[in-house]
């Protein structure tokens, strides 16, 4: 059964150099009270896996929303993810700076390479980015031809943690998200060797109908209590 710490708690499991997937989209079912300790803990030389970098400014006048605190202070060396047009931190960190490696993989390749991660699976062919430069990227292993039409195959990805977020989890780990806040944290539940999640609300077992857990608390290692966002 998972078990139930304090985010302070929660944050002292994260060492160094740790490779982190994070649930959410442009900040949008990230584990915000987690990720505002991580910000505050000391931290560095992550590499962070995760649709976006979030953006600067939050939708409750938050200087840096989400996981966007984490590149502000430095605390990432490598991220993998889709889009980064909303924080300009991260093209200033990487194009001019130098200290942040950014690796960027089409959004749909992208989640099918966690999903594959977490399935066992050794890799992805999709036909998204022949002729582009994402064969020149670095999880990009090469190039197959299936009945005369050209695919990528994209390697799985998985991480040392997984953060997640639900709006409601029991207290057996089985998480209900609300509205659109599962985006990423689904699949990334599947494929880290430490998954972390976060609850709105900390409820009894059976308070979940079961045709509404979406990730099984099976899955889940960890629970924090994070509070209404």
């Amino acid at each position: 059964m998972p078990k139930i710490i304090s985010v302070e708690e929660a944050v002292k499991l994260i060492p160094d150099g740790a490779s982190i997937m994070f649930g959410g989209f442009m900040g949008c079912g990230n584990a915000h009270k987690f990720i505002d300790a991580l910000s505050k803990c000391g931290v560095k030389d992550l590499t962070m896996i995760g649709n976006d970098a979030s953006m600067p400014g939050g939708p409750m006048g938050e200087d840096y929303y989400g996981v966007a605190k984490l590149i502000h202070n430095r605390q990432v060396k490598k991220l993998i993810t889709s889009h980064v047009g909303l924080n300009p931190e991260v093209a200033s960190q990487s194009m001019q700076e130098g200290t942040l490696d950014v690796v960027l993989v089409p959004q749909g390749s992208l989640v099918e390479m966690i999903r594959a991660g977490g399935a066992g699976l050794g890799g992805v062919l999709t036909p998204t980015g022949v002729g582009t430069i994402v064969e020149e990227n670095p999880l990009c292993l090469g190039k197959q031809s299936i009945d005369g039409r050209d695919y990528l195959l994209m390697a799985p990805l998985r991480a040392d943690f997984a953060i997640i977020s639900g709006y409601q989890i029991d207290k057996s780990g089985n998480v209900w998200y609300k509205g659109t806040t599962s985006n990423f944290n689904v699949v990334m539940a599947t494929a880290a060797d430490v998954v972390i999640a976060e609850a709105e609300q900390i409820v009894e077992i059976g308070a979940i109908a079961p045709e509404n857990v979406r990730t099984p608390g099976v899955l889940v290692d960890y629970i924090v209590e994070g509070g209404p966002y």
